[in-house]
């Protein structure tokens, strides 16, 4: 039986129909009250659904439980999530107790002639999952409900030519603080981001002991998966960690594991690269030269 595609919220106006919600101050930007939101109509819709405009949460309490990415997550503690256009979600209602936050949708096209425009997509977390939000201190979430704030407030204003001027510029703030809590989180939980890289080493270390020549070279997609995180999300902890991306951290372990045959085997350069998964020695052979300043062969010829 195939499945059906999920329904498609458009625009923020339709959201606050479907949410039963007053109507928007703007149509490009909204602050919603989640206390508010009426799951109990529109069931269909929020079993499998995705929306046109980006969105920022804070939230507290079970009224509801979400499927973001792999999994179901409760919000039974303050947490920050961030999500981007295009990403489905699916929505349940619980009997727990009342939820509390405020969740903040904006369109791409209000921040598209402003340099967040372009900057946005940087912001590794809003492709991260649900299980990776971003958990906020006391103190964090004063800024964040401070900034919250003023963004309300210049949307019940009367709309002059410094509205919009001053709501992305409110909201360029919010992301960039949410970037600097989200350091601060890598940093305060480093146990367990220790141990993600504990597991990397060794996902690398098996993968590259094994004969992978039809495995090919494992992706960041791949490793990220393993590892039960998103891609996005792996890439910011290592970086924050150890300075370098998840795709550093691969060709790193490749290019050990190929010094290793080339310092102990007798296999020609072009049987390492296909050993190692390249598909053509010339990729193989490029990136080495990319990683050491020299050539595999050179390599090869300073033990002899």
């Amino acid at each position: 039986m195939k499945k059906s595609a999920p329904y498609s919220i458009k625009s923020i106006s339709e959201l606050h129909e479907l949410f039963h919600l007053p109507k928007p101050h703007n149509p490009l930007i909204s602050v919603a009250d989640v206390s508010l939101f009426d799951y109990e109509n529109n069931r269909e819709v929020w079993k499998h659904f995705s929306q046109d405009f980006y969105c920022v949460s804070v939230k507290q309490g079970n009224k509801c439980k979400m499927r973001y990415g792999q999994r179901y997550y409760d919000f039974n503690e303050g947490v920050m999530i961030f999500t981007k256009p295009g990403q489905v979600f699916s929505v349940s209602e619980t009997d727990a107790y009342q939820a509390t936050g405020f969740a903040l949708f904006f369109k791409a096209d209000l921040i598209r002639n402003y340099p967040l425009g372009k900057s946005i997509n940087q912001y590794g977390f809003f492709s991260y999952d649900l299980s990776e939000a971003l958990h906020l201190s006391e103190t964090e979430m004063n800024v964040v409900s401070a900034l919250i704030q003023q963004i309300q407030q210049e949307l019940k204003s009367n709309i002059d030519t410094f509205s919009q001027d001053i709501i992305v510029s409110h909201l360029d703030l919010l992301l960039n603080y949410a970037n600097r809590f989200y350091n601060r989180q890598f940093i305060t939980r480093k146990p367990a981001s220790d141990e993600v890289l504990v597991r990397l080493e060794n996902l690398l270390n098996d993968y590259f002991n094994e004969n992978i020549v039809e495995t090919g070279l494992p992706t960041v997609q791949f490793v990220a998966q393993q590892l039960n995180l998103s891609p996005d999300y792996l890439s910011d902890m290592l970086r924050s960690i150890t300075g370098q991306t998840t795709q550093q951290h691969i060709h790193n372990k490749l290019i050990d594991k190929s010094k290793e045959l080339l310092a102990t085997t007798n296999l020609s350069v072009s049987e390492i690269a296909y050993q190692l998964g390249f598909e053509y020695p010339q990729s193989f052979n490029k990136l080495f030269k990319k990683k050491t300043d020299i050539s595999p062969s050179e390599f090869r010829q300073s033990f002899n």
